[in-house]
């Protein structure tokens, strides 16, 4: 008994010093009601450190760490006091339709994140430059928004970055050169429903990409470089719904390859028997394109239905059962 009373009352005693320990601090008080002034709120008056919802706090320290916006229906730009917590971390701003105007500058001093999201917003204009400022990004989330020009080439110097999305807004030109630099290992890009336009530049290659999401751009020329005979890591491939013109006959497809999309494109040649060794295929579509020959029988082809040869120039073989070869 005598044991189990000083557990519990040193059980007692560090929440005490917990929940003395995440008392807003004064500093991060003041920032939390200039945003709420900025998104037209009431004064809070509470500890900040309780907005659960909306704040994290460092349980040693007190100070905000985390922030996040979430289903609001404010009418207005991002409020830039967010930059005025020194220690963030995380930063989600989300489904926000009627936010607009673009990221705020004074963003560029939150060299502590390491995740920043904007997602299903009306934000736009460019992304910006300074965003290579931020060194401990491992993920950038700029989806579902209307952010327009260019991609910035100085998003490659991010040393941890891992997760980039771009995907879902109006960004056009080239896939930077710089992108064949990334230095986090094996990043995923998103850069699907855009309209990008020319050739994936020949410096990707060298990159061992896990996720390569390019769906619904402008891009031509030979993506192969991307895949053939060489990633390691890379587990899904999507390329539909662009104007890549190749023969896929000779290609080498990594051997940990889950999705492969390459339909709606003006691919040619066959499709290679290599890829029925695939184990860890899931789903395949070659719709839409200038193939012809057999369809490789065996291994996880037999999943695939008619849907994901349909409408090539001379595709033959099940699961086509009327093209006999």
């Amino acid at each position: 008994m005598p044991r189990l009373f000083v557990f519990l009352l040193f059980t007692f005693s560090l929440s005490i010093t917990s929940a003395f320990r995440w008392r807003c601090l004064p500093e991060d008080a003041q920032v939390v009601n200039e945003i709420f002034a900025a998104l037209n709120r009431t004064v809070f008056t509470g500890d900040c450190c309780h907005l659960f919802s909306m704040i994290h706090c460092n349980p040693n320290t007190s100070s905000v760490t985390s922030f996040s916006l979430f289903g609001d229906d404010f009418n207005g730009p991002i409020p830039a006091a967010i930059a005025k917590f020194p220690n963030l971390q995380f930063l989600s701003i989300h489904k926000m339709p009627n936010l607009h105007g673009g990221i705020p500058p004074s963003f560029a001093s939150l060299t502590k994140l390491t995740y920043f999201r904007i997602t299903w917003t009306n934000v736009s204009g460019p992304i910006p430059s300074w965003l290579n400022r931020l060194t401990n990004l491992g993920g950038l989330d700029l989806s579902y928004n209307q952010f327009s020009g260019s991609i910035p080439p100085t998003l490659a110097d991010l040393p941890s970055l891992t997760w980039l999305h771009l995907d879902r807004n109006k960004l056009t030109g080239p896939i930077p050169e710089s992108f064949g630099q990334f230095r986090g290992a094996n990043p995923s890009i998103f850069l699907s429903h855009n309209s990008l336009s020319g050739a994936i530049p020949k410096s990707l290659g060298r990159v061992d990409f896990s996720t390569i999401d390019l769906d619904r751009n402008l891009l031509v020329g030979n993506p192969s470089h991307l895949f053939n005979n060489r990633s390691k890591s890379l587990s899904t491939l999507i390329l539909s719904r662009n104007l890549f013109d190749f023969d896929l006959t000779g290609v080498t497809f990594p051997s940990g390859l889950q999705i492969l999309d390459f339909s709606h494109n003006m691919i040619g040649g066959s499709i290679p028997t290599q890829i029925t060794s695939l184990a860890n295929l899931q789903q395949f579509n070659v719709s839409y394109n200038r193939l012809c020959g057999r369809i490789p029988q065996g291994g996880n082809m037999q999943k695939f239905d008619s849907s994901s040869y349909m409408h090539n120039r001379c595709l033959c073989g099940p699961p086509l059962s009327a093209k006999l070869c």
